[in-house]
């Protein structure tokens, strides 16, 4: 797929200065003008910015530019790779390090300062950050929604697995659930994440759509080979993976999965956000499943038609 590289913002300074962070920040993007300039003022410290935008319609492109970032526009066509392997594939990274964020992430001054110290140590090749998540104004601290994600790197040793060869734009332009796999040791920071959403209920629910036709399609059996194989054995991601497809093969797993999130694993005690992100979280998985009899039905009827 041909992909077209537009840089602007591109700039090489004259000399970098000797404190900033030498990571190289990539940031994909679309309508994020409600979350990109918080994002980037607490990126000030690190010495590359690359922000990743699919057209946005809003202010993204223009605010990510006033903020310094380097920012590039990436067109989808369907199929693999998508917008985070093709900027990690296709960007002029001037650093060994890389450190993949989203628009509505907060990197911390704590947080930046640990990265700092850990890229200096050379006993990893890539590091989990921990993600604190805040919805609806509330952070949830139970639910299952705090997680972990490989997001920081040395260039070129981290790839992200292609789960699904043959996508289109109805599953959006941007990895939803593969994950980083690191050829190298990989450990873990101790400071957190913060993923901070302003977005509406309406946006989540538009996005999640998209997700679930991805996700469909995986359990379908058009997943592509490779990547990280669904164990009880391995990495929280792995756990995750393995619960979700045991789930998807359970009559009703959707009240299953709510139970299991807001009463097992405490969401009730987030309050109002905990109790509408766990109804959320039950409903995206009845989407995927709604959306598999679907298209089975539809595949049934294609054969049933005489030719």
């Amino acid at each position: 797929m041909n992909r077209t590289l537009t840089l602007t913002g591109m700039e090489s300074p004259t000399g970098k200065r000797s404190d900033l962070i030498p990571v190289t920040v990539i940031m994909p993007v679309k309508n994020e003008a409600c979350h990109v300039s918080r994002c980037l003022q607490a990126l000030g410290g690190f010495s590359e910015v690359f922000v990743v935008d699919s057209q946005s319609s809003d202010e993204t492109a223009e605010i990510a530019a006033k903020h310094g970032a380097r920012v590039v526009q990436f067109f989808y066509q369907g199929g693999w790779p998508k917008k985070r392997q093709w900027a990690l594939d296709a960007l002029p990274i001037a650093n060994d390090w890389v450190l993949l964020l989203d628009a509505d992430e907060i990197v911390t001054a704590d947080l930046a300062d640990e990265i700092k110290r850990a890229i200096e140590a050379s006993s990893f090749d890539g590091y989990w950050l921990r993600l604190n998540l805040t919805f609806l104004g509330g952070e949830l601290r139970h639910g299952d929604a705090s997680f972990w994600k490989l997001s920081l790197f040395r260039r070129g040793l981290g790839k992200f697995e292609c789960r699904l060869r043959e996508q289109d734009l109805s599953m959006a332009d941007i990895e939803v659930h593969e994950h980083v796999v690191v050829r190298g040791r990989c450990g873990k920071l101790r400071k957190a994440l913060h993923h901070i959403n302003v977005d509406s209920l309406s946006r989540y629910i538009r996005k999640h759509d998209e997700y679930s036709n991805w996700e469909s399609h995986v359990l379908l059996g058009d997943e592509a080979s490779g990547g990280l194989s669904p164990t009880l054995l391995g990495s929280q991601a792995q756990r995750r993976r393995w619960v979700k497809l045991a789930l998807y093969r359970v009559p009703g797993s959707p009240l299953f999965f709510f139970f299991y999130r807001y009463l097992f694993r405490l969401g009730f005690l987030d309050g109002v956000p905990g109790l509408i992100y766990c109804v959320f979280q039950a409903i995206h998985l009845f989407q995927i499943k709604a959306k598999i009899y679907e298209y089975k039905q539809n595949s049934r009827a294609t054969r049933d038609v005489p030719h």
